[in-house]
C-alpha cells in the first residue's frame, strides 16, 4: 500500500481537531451546567445552616468573594502548568476535581465544609482558561473567533439549562443537585481520560516558572507584547460592566417594574437564549465577514446601546428592546480573545488565557459592590431624584471607555512571529 496523500493526511488532521473541539465544547457546557444546577439551591442550603436569611446573605457574599479569589490566583497557575505539561492532564484532573468537590458539598455536614467546597470549586473552575488555550492550539488563527463564540454559547446554555434542572431537583432534595453536578463532571472527566488527545506537542511547551505562574507574573505577560495590555484593559472594562447583570438585575426588575419571580425567571431565560443564538450562530459569520477588529468595535457599541435602553426603559415592554442589543454585545469577547491569541506564541497560550481569567476574577471582585452600592444610593429615600438605572449607566460608560481603548490599540496590533 502507498503512503497516504497529503490531502488525506490533512482531512484526518481536520477530523481530529474537530473531535477535540467537540470534547472541549462539552467540557465547558457540562462545567457551566454543573455550576448552574447548584445556583438555585446553594443559597437555600446556607440559610438552612445558619437559620437567618440576612446572615445567610452575608455568608453567601463571602462565598462568592472566595470563589472569585480562587479564580484570580489559580487561573495563571493552571495556564502555566498547561504550557509545561500539556492541556490534557490539566483539563482532565480539573474535571475529576470538580466532580469530587460536588460530592463533598453534597455530603457537607457543616457550613465550614460547604465553604471548603466553594473554595475548591473556584480552584477547579479555573481550568476554563486551559480549555480556551486548547481551542487555540487546534484551531487556525482565522477561525478562532468563531470557535470562541461557540464556547460562549456553551456558557449560555449551561446557565440557562442548569438553574432549571437545579430548581426541579432541589424541590426533591437540596442535596440532589450537587449529586447531579458531580455525576456530570465525573462522566466528563472519564470521557476525557479515555478519548481527549493532547493538543500541545512537546516541542512547543515552555518551562514552568513560579514567577510566571502567579497572577501578578501572569499579568506581566500582557505588558510584554504590543497591544495585549490595551486589549486586557478592554476585557477588564467589559467584564466589570457585565457584573451589573448578575449583581442587581433581579432587584432592578422587582423595584422598577414590580415583576413577580416567574416573569423575572422567564426574562432571564430569554436573555440566555438570545445570547446562545448570537454566540452560536452570529459570531462566526460576522467575524468572517467583517474581521475581528470591526466585530470587536461593533459588539461593544451594541453593549453600550443595550445598557442605555435598560437604564432608561420606563416599562417592561421598553426593557425587552435591550435584550437583543445586549446579546449582540457577545460579538466583543470572542473577537478580543482571537486578537489576543494571535499576539503570543503557542507556548504562551496557557499563560495568556490564565491572565485573562485573572482579569475576570478581579472584575468579579469589584463589580458586585460597585453596582449594588450604586443601586442602593440611586433609589435611597430622602432625595429629590430617583434613578434606578444608574448602575446600567455606569456599565454603559465603562463600555464606551473600552471602545476608545480598543480602537487605539488594535490599529497597530501585530501577530506573534
Amino acid at each position: 500500500m502507498g503512503q497516504p496523500t497529503e490531502e488525506a493526511t490533512a482531512k484526518v488532521g481536520a477530523a481530529r481537531r474537530q473531535a477535540a473541539f467537540v470534547f472541549v465544547f462539552a467540557t465547558v457546557l457540562l462545567d457551566m451546567l454543573a455550576i448552574g444546577i447548584v445556583i438555585p439551591v446553594l443559597p437555600k442550603l446556607v440559610v438552612d445552616f445558619v437559620g437567618d436569611t440576612a446572615r445567610a446573605a452575608e455568608i453567601f457574599g463571602i462565598f462568592g468573594t472566595a470563589w472569585a479569589l480562587m479564580q484570580f490566583f489559580f487561573s495563571p497557575l493552571q495556564g502555566a502548568l498547561s504550557d509545561r505539561f500539556g492541556r490534557r492532564p490539566v483539563i482532565v484532573i480539573s474535571n475529576f476535581g470538580v466532580g469530587l468537590d460536588y460530592v463533598l458539598m453534597a455530603l457537607a455536614p457543616t457550613l465550614g465544609w460547604l465553604f471548603v467546597g466553594r473554595v475548591i470549586s473556584g480552584i477547579t473552575a479555573a481550568s476554563i482558561g486551559t480549555a480556551y488555550a486548547y481551542v487555540t492550539d487546534v484551531t487556525p488563527a482565522g477561525k478562532r473567533g468563531a470557535r470562541f463564540g461557540l464556547l460562549g454559547a456553551a456558557f449560555g446554555a449551561g446557565f440557562v439549562l442548569g438553574p432549571a434542572v437545579g430548581g426541579l431537583a432541589g424541590s426533591i432534595s437540596p442535596r440532589l443537585p450537587f449529586w447531579i453536578a458531580a455525576g456530570l463532571s465525573l462522566a466528563n472527566a472519564c470521557y476525557g481520560l479515555l478519548i481527549l488527545p493532547e493538543s500541545l506537542p512537546q516541542a512547543r511547551r515552555a518551562a514552568f516558572s513560579w514567577r510566571r505562574a502567579n497572577p501578578f507574573g501572569a499579568l506581566l505577560l500582557l505588558r510584554s507584547h504590543r497591544g495585549l495590555f490595551g486589549l486586557a484593559n478592554v476585557n477588564f472594562l467589559s467584564n466589570l460592566a457585565h457584573a451589573v447583570l448578575p449583581s442587581i438585575s433581579v432587584l432592578y426588575l422587582l423595584y422598577r417594574y414590580n415583576w413577580d419571580q416567574r416573569t423575572i425567571g422567564l426574562t432571564l431565560a430569554g436573555v440566555g437564549f438570545a445570547s446562545i443564538i448570537v454566540q452560536g450562530a452570529v459570531v462566526g459569520p460576522v467575524i468572517k465577514q467583517i474581521g475581528e477588529r470591526a466585530a470587536l468595535m461593533l459588539g461593544i457599541a451594541f453593549g453600550v446601546l443595550g445598557f442605555l435602553v435598560v437604564a432608561f426603559a420606563r416599562s417592561g415592554f421598553e426593557f425587552f428592546f435591550g435584550i437583543p442589543l445586549l446579546a449582540l454585545w457577545g460579538l466583543e469577547e470572542p473577537a478580543s480573545l482571537a486578537l489576543m491569541s494571535r499576539s503570543v506564541g503557542a507556548s504562551e497560550q496557557g499563560r495568556l488565557q490564565g491572565a485573562n481569567s485573572s482579569i475576570t476574577g478581579i472584575a468579579n471582585l469589584v463589580g458586585p459592590g460597585l453596582f449594588s452600592l450604586t443601586f442602593a444610593f440611586a433609589i435611597g429615600a430622602g432625595r429629590e431624584w430617583n434613578l434606578p438605572g444608574a448602575p446600567f449607566l455606569i456599565a454603559a460608560l465603562l463600555l464606551a471607555g473600552s471602545v476608545i481603548v480598543a480602537f487605539r490599540v488594535t490599529r497597530t496590533l501585530k501577530p506573534a512571529a
